[in-house]
C-alpha cells in the first residue's frame, strides 16, 4: 500500500450505519461470541428470530468500526531489502506459525517472515533481485514461484521441473531481473493446494520505468483473495477484522486484486464503478467500467475508483455464501469510506 487518505469519523461513522454509540462495546464483544461457530445460510437453521438476526448484523459492523486502524500491517507497507552492489537482496523465511483471521479463530499456517499474507515485495521494472529463502517447516519442502514474473527457466521454482525442493533446514537463493512490470505474486509451488491456501503466497508489485500510462492516483492498494484453510480472507483477515480502504471525496485510488485461493472470487463495490485497466500486469488497450469483477484463481486485475459519493460503501465478495449469513457478514468483506 502507498498512501492512505482522509480520516473517519466515528460519530459520523455510527450515523451511516445506524449503530448508536450506546452499547458499543457490549456490541462488539457480542458479535465475537456470535462468530464461534460455522456461518449458516438460513433463519431456519438457527431458530433466529428476525430480532436476533437484526442485532448480530449491527454487531458486525459495529466490531469492524472499533478495529478500524488497528491493524497496521493489513494494507502490507512494501518489504524493506538490501543492497549488495546493483542487488537488491530480499531474505524470506518459510515457517509454521499460528494464524489468528479473527478474534478466537486461530488456523495452523504457514508464513513467509510470520505473517500471511508475506510481505509485499515492490521493485521497479529492470531491477536485479536476490531472494534468498529459508525452510524452517519442520516437515515439508516447499519452493517459490514467482507468479507472471518472466524469469529464466531455473529461477521458475516448480521442484522436480526446474530445481530441487528446498528441503526443511535449507535456503535456496532465487536471482534475476525483472524483466515485466505489473501486479504480480509469489507462493508456494509445492504441496501448493495446501502451503499457498494456509499461508505461503504474496504480493510481487512492479513499477514500470515508463510511467506515462500509469494513473495518477491519491492511494494504491493491493487486495489478496483467499479461501480454503484459512477461510474466506482479503489479506489475510476476515470481516470484521478486515480494514477499509478510507479516502477524501474526489479522491482516485487504484486496487491490485491478487486471487491467490482455489475459487473464483466476483468482488462488488457499491456505490461507485470500477474502472479495469490491467490485467495479470498487462495494460488493457481500451479500459473498462463493472461494478462486480471476477477474479478466478491466479489471476490479477487492476482497477481505478474515483471516490465521487460520500459514506460508508460495502464492498465484498458477491458469492454471498464467501461473505454474509444469519449471524451478520463475514469472510470477504471490507468497505470504502468516502469522506467529505
Amino acid at each position: 500500500m502507498i498512501k492512505m487518505s482522509g480520516k473517519i469519523n466515528r460519530r459520523d461513522f455510527l450515523k451511516v450505519v445506524g449503530v448508536s454509540a450506546i452499547g458499543a462495546a457490549a456490541a462488539g464483544t457480542g458479535h465475537i461470541r456470535a462468530m464461534d461457530g460455522d456461518h449458516g445460510t438460513s433463519t431456519q437453521e438457527g431458530g433466529m428470530d428476525w430480532q436476533t438476526m437484526n442485532e448480530h448484523h449491527q454487531m458486525g459492523i459495529q466490531t469492524f468500526l472499533d478495529n478500524i486502524g488497528k491493524d497496521p500491517i493489513f494494507w502490507r507497507p512494501p518489504m524493506e531489502y538490501t543492497m549488495d552492489g546493483d542487488v537488491k537482496v530480499f531474505d524470506l523465511v518459510v515457517s509454521q506459525i499460528d494464524w489468528e483471521t479473527e478474534p478466537g479463530k486461530v488456523f495452523p499456517a504457514f508464513a513467509y517472515n510470520g505473517i500471511v499474507p508475506g510481505p509485499e515485495i515492490r521493485v521497479t521494472e529492470g531491477d536485479r533481485v536476490r531472494i534468498n529463502v529459508t525452510n524452517e517447516l519442520p516437515d515439508q519442502s516447499t519452493a517459490v514461484h514467482w507468479h507472471g514474473l518472466i524469469v529464466p527457466n531455473n529461477m521458475d521454482g516448480v521442484p522436480f521441473i526446474t530445481q530441487p525442493p528446498i528441503d526443511p533446514g535449507m535456503t535456496f537463493t532465487y536471482e534475476f531481473t525483472v524483466r515485466n512490470f505489473g501486479s504480480h505474486m509469489y507462493h508456494s509451488h509445492h504441496n501448493s493446494a495446501e502451503q499457498t491456501t494456509r499461508g505461503l503466497l504474496g504480493a510481487f508489485v512492479v513499477d514500470p520505468l515508463d510511467k506515462s500510462r500509469e494513473p495518477e492516483v491519491d492511494g494504491d492498494y493491493t487486495l489478496i483473495l483467499n479461501d480454503s484453510a484459512l477461510g474466506f480472507t482479503l489479506n489475510g483477515k476476515s470481516f470484521p477484522y478486515t480494514q477499509p480502504i478510507v479516502a477524501n471525496l474526489g479522491d482516485r485510488i487504484r486496487i491490485r486484486y491478487m486471487n491467490e485461493g482455489l475459487m473464483i472470487h466476483p468482488m462488488h463495490l457499491h456505490g461507485m464503478p470500477q474502472m479495469v485497466i490491467a490485467k495479470d500486469g498487462f495494460y488493457l488497450p481500451v479500459p473498462y467500467m463493472c461494478d462486480t469483477l471476477n477474479i478466478a484463481p491466479g489471476e490479477r486485475y487492476d482497477v481505478v475508483v474515483d471516490c465521487t459519493e460520500p459514506g460508508v460503501w460495502a464492498f465484498h465478495c458477491h458469492i454471498l455464501s464467501h461473505a454474509e449469513s444469519r449471524d451478520g457478514m463475514f469472510g470477504m468483506v471490507t468497505a470504502l469510506v468516502v469522506n467529505e
